[in-house]
């Protein structure tokens, strides 16, 4: 352990010091620096006060560098040259472009609607981290409040313990095996659906109730592409992202042209703490993205 005091020694006195070594004239540094010569002159008595060295003699009217000043002026050109490299990289973390950003979508958030929005983000900022996780929507806001995640792109939660910004809304259909006429009296289902908990699911239960039909669940995934094979396999009926279940090459045809309902895909953050710069920085890329 380092048992002498260190002089307290500012970065501006270490910049007067390399001011005056490059400037042909003291009052050259001054204006170079936007400081009067006054104040120049008490910077560097100070800074020969704090080292508890003269680096200076005078040879008529002028100061001129005593040789113990070169080992100071050496040193003085390494810490602003790393000052600086400090400077910028704060620069970088505060702008979003290093660091670290760990994200959570959901499968239709990362596959469907804001792969290229990710794409385009990580490659803008090569000096910047970006972990990508998929799942479902609790899963993705239980990390998020632990800390795992820095944002989540998910369904609209039903509650209000974090901070959601909408993205986008996508329209969700009711589909039936490949066989299935468009009923009229008869009942609806069964149905193949998303897990209970599920945010979707919550949603879709709640438009089948308005419209008077049960809501009968025989099997059950997060994945809807899981769900649309099962109702190609005639396992069921399933509410699902139009996005997803029309997709080729073995597309479901809905029951009806209406969507059933529409769920917000929002992104979330914390309520509380510091927002991250990067997270905020693909916010807004994305959001720029879906108004074009």
């Amino acid at each position: 352990m380092n048992k002498h005091r260190l002089p307290d020694v500012t970065v501006a006195q270490l910049e007067y010091l390399l001011a005056v070594d490059q400037a042909p004239t003291w009052a050259a540094a001054a204006k170079s620096l936007g400081v009067s010569q006054s104040a120049l002159s008490q910077g560097l008595a100070e800074l020969q006060r704090r080292i508890g060295l003269p680096l200076f003699s005078r040879d008529g009217r002028k100061k001129v560098p005593l040789p113990e000043a070169l080992d100071v002026i050496e040193h003085a050109r390494r810490v602003i040259s790393q000052t600086s490299d400090l400077s910028i990289w704060a620069e970088s973390i505060r702008s979003g472009s290093a660091g670290n950003l760990r994200v959570g979508l959901i499968d239709a958030a990362a596959v469907d609607h804001f792969g290229k929005d990710l794409r385009l983000f990580r490659q803008s900022r090569l000096g910047l981290q970006l972990r990508i996780s998929v799942g479902p929507s609790s899963q993705l806001l239980s990390a998020l409040e632990t800390g795992e995640l820095d944002l989540a792109i998910c369904v609209k939660p039903p509650h209000t313990q974090f901070t959601t910004i909408p993205l986008i809304t996508e329209d969700l259909c009711i589909y039936g095996p490949p066989d299935t006429k468009e009923p009229l009296n008869d009942e609806w289902g069964p149905w193949v659906s998303f897990p209970t908990g599920s945010f979707t699911r919550q949603l879709i239960s709640a438009a089948l109730t308005s419209e008077g039909r049960s809501f009968n669940v025989v099997a059950e995934s997060h994945q809807p592409e899981v769900l649309r094979e099962m109702v190609l396999l005639g396992m069921g009926w399933a509410v699902l992202p139009r996005i997803q279940a029309e997709r080729a090459p073995a597309p479901l045809r809905p029951i009806k042209p209406e969507p059933l309902l529409q769920r917000e895909l929002v992104a979330a953050t914390r309520m509380m703490g510091t927002k991250n710069p990067a997270a905020t920085a693909l916010i807004d890329l994305i959001k720029s993205r879906t108004k074009s």
